[in-house]
């Protein structure tokens, strides 16, 4: 809900009682209000305190950590049933990723892959190149200090055991893919991913409520999942999850799903940074050009001389 102020709607009656008119409206935010919403978020959040900035961004990359372990357990089948349709079960892994992306913009977080929305404060001159990538930098590796940590924490918890170690072989069948990608493809299913996340997070500034919000991110963080396409904070929880319980599990879980380490041969760490390297690339060109610059030219640039005189004829 919005009060909204018009002095000019009725002259009589405000002048009469010296106050303003108002009326409420219930409709969400055009695109137009939405740019400036942006923008002045994207500058906020440059004057944020580096600590409070790093910490909200360690929680970003745990929050997200959280729908991944969801999306791998949901997507596990039994060792003795038959797995889900392709489809079904795509579907399903994007449906719960979604809580990562719902409890970063609903709990607040800082994601670097959502923070490439700053670049249409950067555009508009409000924020400073240094200012952007000093932003970028400490969100991206609070975001992995975040998720690596989830990764490990999960890992002690042994929760890759459950399900008769079901959990467990999602997980590395999950990160043996990724690390299999080559450079082009993963560059660019990372452009295709954080075209949908920050589409998202360009949504919702045209929110109201928490429950506008929940509406909004679903369906675009489903659809880049289900797709398959690559999130840069996501893969630093999903392949070093499989690297530890490759290099870690006891005999019993490979016993159990009847597998070995040798047969994960593509799960290594420097197949982790080359893949990281390109979806991480593939998310900035994806966020920063294909949304956000399009929305700032859109909205937000200033016209030329010569757009003005066509504009008054």
């Amino acid at each position: 809900m919005t009060v909204v102020r018009d002095e000019d709607r009725s002259p009589s009656a405000s002048s009469a009682v010296n106050v303003p008119v108002q009326f409420v409206t219930f409709e969400a935010m055009l695109p137009a209000a939405m740019a400036l919403r942006a923008e002045e978020s994207g500058a906020k959040r440059v004057a944020m305190d580096p600590l409070n900035l790093m910490i909200l961004s360690v929680l970003a990359g745990a929050f997200i950590s959280f729908g991944a372990i969801f999306a791998t357990v949901v997507t596990s089948g039994g060792m003795d049933m038959a797995p889900l349709p392709y489809g079904v079960s795509r579907l399903l892994a994007g449906l719960v990723f979604s809580v990562g992306l719902l409890m970063v913009v609903i709990a607040g977080a800082e994601l670097f892959t959502g923070n490439n929305m700053i670049v249409m404060a950067w555009a508009s001159g409000r924020v400073s190149s240094r200012a952007l990538l000093t932003n970028w930098g400490i969100a991206y590796l609070g975001n992995c200090v975040g998720a690596l940590a989830t990764a490990a924490l999960t890992f002690v918890t042994a929760q890759y055991m459950f399900g008769g170690g079901a959990v467990g072989l999602s997980a590395l069948n999950v990160a043996q893919g990724k690390t299999t990608l080559p450079f082009l493809s993963a560059f660019a299913l990372g452009i295709m991913c954080n075209a949908l996340v920050c589409l998202a997070v360009w949504m919702c500034y045209g929110a109201r409520t928490t429950i506008d919000r929940f509406v909004t991110i679903l369906p675009p963080v489903t659809a880049f999942v289900a797709c398959g396409f690559e999130h840069s904070i996501a893969n630093v929880y999903f392949i070093p999850m499989g690297l530890f319980i490759k290099a870690g599990a006891p005999d019993s879980f490979w016993t159990s799903i009847g597998r070995s380490p040798e047969e994960f041969p593509n799960l290594t760490w420097g197949n982790f940074l080359g893949n990281l390297v390109p979806v991480t690339m593939g998310n900035i060109v994806g966020g920063s050009v294909m949304v956000a610059a399009v929305y700032w030219f859109v909205y937000l640039r200033k016209p030329t001389l010569g757009s003005r005189g066509n504009e008054s004829r």
